[in-house]
């Protein structure tokens, strides 16, 4: 099965790390970065949509950030 994540934060540091630490447990990028003005909290703010091949079938309970 592939898992599908899109992780999205603040355009800060912190984004960043947030990616580099999904990349680290062998996450894949997919596609582009996405960035987008959030109007209502005069920020910028940042998405990564990354994937993962993992074995099993697909379950709606998985919590992806675990995998």
């Amino acid at each position: 099965m592939i898992a599908y994540r899109f992780l999205t934060a603040d355009d800060t540091s912190a984004f960043c790390h947030k990616v580099t630490e999904a990349l680290s447990k062998g996450w894949s990028l997919h596609g582009d970065p996405q960035y987008a003005y959030d109007g209502a909290n005069n920020v910028m703010r940042c998405g990564q949509a990354v994937t993962k091949e993992v074995d099993g079938a697909y379950d709606p309970e998985i919590r992806l950030g675990s995998l």
